[in-house]
């Protein structure tokens, strides 16, 4: 889904407020990381006026930038960093680099796929069924 591309004056960072592992990365970057952003859980986000899904905040962190853009999973932690400016634009820069990026992706899908089970996880962190990996499309019953 394309970005809202409605311009506001802070970006905003999207992440899963029911997963107690996110939650407590999120509290992380809050203390350290020196971001002008707007952080908020999706469960209380206008996800239409953001340009994106439940679906798609669901399954990974979202960035939307000032210009209106939504940015997902690593891309999103990079664009974070790198709007932090200082000694944080380097790794945010690096993370949106290929081949870093690449890698960058992977690990990312690795962490969100078993988020559950990282510390500060729960069974509230589990992706939706569909969303796990190998996870089949719907069954469709043909009688």
């Amino acid at each position: 889904m394309m970005g809202s591309m409605t311009r506001r004056e802070r970006p905003v960072l999207v992440y899963d407020g029911d997963c107690g592992f996110c939650t407590t990365s999120v509290r992380f970057l809050e203390r350290r990381v020196p971001v002008d952003a707007t952080i908020v859980a999706f469960q209380f986000a206008d996800l239409g006026a953001l340009g994106t899904t439940a679906e798609r905040a669901e399954r990974e962190v979202l960035w939307v930038d000032r210009s209106g853009r939504v940015s997902g999973g690593a891309e999103a932690i990079g664009l974070l960093l790198t709007d932090a400016g200082g000694v944080w634009r380097v790794p945010g820069v690096l993370l949106r680099t290929v081949p870093v990026s690449w890698a960058a992706r992977a690990v990312y899908r690795l962490v969100a796929n078993n988020r559950h089970r990282m510390p500060g996880g729960t069974a509230a962190c589990m992706l939706p069924a569909a969303g796990r990996p190998g996870a089949a499309g719907p069954v469709v019953r043909q009688d």
